[in-house]
């Protein structure tokens, strides 16, 4: 199993050239991943947030450890801009990009209600199906031809590609016991469990997509606080263990976690 840091860029620590630096020191000590949330909006007493993507950007100063959003509410996202920047980004760090992908959720920064965005669970369930699809077909190199209910892309072709072949690997996000995510999981290359609360929930998302699958169930991403032992989940069928460092997290907090023993 592989291990990560899942860091929200906020206050203290919305600064990119911190996190650039955290993502270099973690690396340093043997850490697998650096993953941070993407939100526009928070709840109180949260004041500063950093754009994950141009944070990311930063990161890319690494040179193993695998990076990206964990996760990109495509709902809320141009499809077209980010089979851009997704296809940068991987190719700036040399083909280590990871993205997580997701509805959202307007609960804990009100950031959909508040913006005018798509507030119905189903419609923007409808979105991230159309947006992932454009991305793809982006990454193919071939022109995306896609004519949908949200999204219209008539024959753009987008390149350069993503280094990585046939692309981006996509990691799907939902709560466990919901059907649709583990089908849209399937569909692609890993899930990542909202709100885990026990190892057996991971073993049957782990169970369920090997039955849809047909084969391996892929990456399981076991997003844990700081003080669980990630080695039930390990065992479970997680691939990845994400220490969940979110709001009110300082540098120094972020630092005590990476140089712990593992």
């Amino acid at each position: 199993m592989r291990s990560a840091l899942f860091l929200a860029p906020f206050d203290e620590l919305a600064d990119p050239r911190l996190v650039a630096d955290l993502a270099v020191e973690a690396e340093d000590a043997g850490w697998d991943g650096f993953f941070l949330w993407d939100h526009v909006s928070w709840r109180p007493p949260v004041r500063e947030l950093a754009d994950p993507w141009v944070s990311l950007a930063a990161t890319a100063a690494t040179s193993r450890i695998r990076l990206g959003p964990m996760v990109t509410p495509l709902a809320r996202r141009r499809p077209v801009k980010v089979a851009r920047e997704t296809a940068t980004l991987d190719r700036l760090s040399d083909g280590r990009l990871t993205l997580g992908v997701g509805l959202g959720d307007d609960r804990f920064g009100e950031e959909w209600s508040r913006t005018g965005e798509q507030l119905d669970a189903k419609e923007r369930a409808h979105m991230l199906d159309e947006s992932l699809d454009v991305l793809r077909q982006a990454w193919s190199g071939e022109p995306v031809h896609l004519i949908g209910t949200h999204v219209v892309v008539d024959g753009v072709r987008f390149l350069p590609r993503p280094v990585q072949r046939p692309g981006v690997p996509v990691w799907v996000a939902g709560f466990p016991g919901k059907a649709a995510p583990l089908r849209r999981a399937a569909r692609h290359d890993g899930f990542v469990p909202v709100n885990l609360q026990h190892p057996d929930q991971l073993a049957r998302i782990a169970a369920s997509l090997r039955e849809l699958r047909g084969d391996e169930a892929g990456d399981i991403a076991a997003v844990l606080p700081r003080d669980i032992d990630p080695a039930p989940y390990e065992t479970a069928g997680a691939t990845w263990w994400l220490v969940e460092l979110g709001p009110g997290t300082t540098p120094d907090g972020v630092r005590e976690v990476i140089h712990r023993s593992f």
